[in-house]
């Protein structure tokens, strides 16, 4: 057995896909079934379960076992590769790191490519997700680093402040308030807003901070993902909140007015968590100190 069959069922694990596990590992689906087929033969037990009718799996009782453990050993050998790398004075291997869209497309491409300049023997694995399940796959080991908005503090996890964002209004250039500098929270009153859902950290600031100011907006539309927001306030459903760096190309190219918030409130805490009982190696150490040094 072999390390990268331990590393494949962990992706299959953590993915619920065969066509995902696949695409990580830079393998066949055919080869992933393999693998698996291989460890049940092996351990003579059932490891996943298909659901019925859909294309996912789930793991059994033993396979969460064999889930579990095999994260264990794969751990020890990222630190047994980063020691080895340590005495040479490398830094390299993969930093897995799971992040939003909103800071993912718009705010960490350059210090990744800035990274891999710097450091050509590590890569940094970056998937989109939404906040909850960054903070479950960090407390899982599937990822090294999650960089999200609003990072909380808790049991388990370790978070690095990064600079923050400032939230800022968009509008079609047709709107009313698109010639303004800036708008004061009470000029939004009754303005047909489009939304991040409910349970999205940004969402949840948003709608704390207009409550202190007495506003309530009349929501039209709501979405989880930033690209789906700001194509809807380009074709006029109605205005939107929104980080900053996410909305420069659009400024720039007319598609969009920008509207400066008025109040030190209207700023988007970001951060970086990692697990608290586990040393980042010193590739994933060092994308820290670069993103912690980055000028937005």
């Amino acid at each position: 057995m072999q390390i990268e069959t331990l590393k494949i069922f962990c992706d299959l694990a953590e993915t619920q896909s065969f066509s995902q596990a696949a695409e990580r590992n830079f393998v066949t689906q055919s080869a992933v079934s393999q693998q698996v087929r291989g460890l049940e033969e092996r351990f003579k037990r059932r490891l996943l379960e298909r659901v019925r009718g859909r294309r996912e799996v789930r793991l059994t009782d033993a396979g969460q076992a064999f889930y579990e453990e095999s994260r264990n050993v794969l751990a020890a050998y990222a630190q047994l590769q980063e020691r080895l790398r340590a005495l040479e004075g490398n830094v390299g291997g993969t930093v897995r790191v799971a992040t939003v869209y909103s800071i993912g497309l718009h705010e960490l491409p350059p210090a990744v490519r800035r990274f891999m300049a710097l450091y050509p023997s590590a890569k940094i694995d970056l998937e989109y997700s939404r906040t909850t399940r960054i903070v479950r796959d960090v407390l899982s080991g599937a990822v090294e680093l999650g960089v999200l908005a609003y990072p909380e503090k808790r049991r388990g996890l370790d978070v690095v402040l990064l600079p923050g964002d400032r939230l800022v209004l968009i509008c079609p250039p047709s709107h009313p308030l698109a010639s303004r500098r800036q708008v004061r929270a009470a000029e939004l009153q009754g303005q047909d807003f489009v939304l991040f859902e409910r349970d999205i950290p940004t969402r949840r600031a948003t709608d704390r901070i207009l409550k202190s100011h007495g506003v309530t907006v009349r929501r039209v539309a709501e979405f989880d993902n930033i690209e789906t927001i700001k194509r809807a306030v380009e074709v006029g459903f109605g205005s939107a909140i929104v980080p900053r760096p996410s909305v420069i190309d659009e400024q720039n190219r007319g598609q969009l007015a920008v509207v400066a918030l008025a109040g030190p409130e209207w700023t988007r805490s970001v951060g970086i968590i990692h697990r608290s009982d586990r040393q980042p190696t010193a590739a994933a150490r060092k994308f820290i100190e670069l993103l912690q040094g980055s000028d937005k």
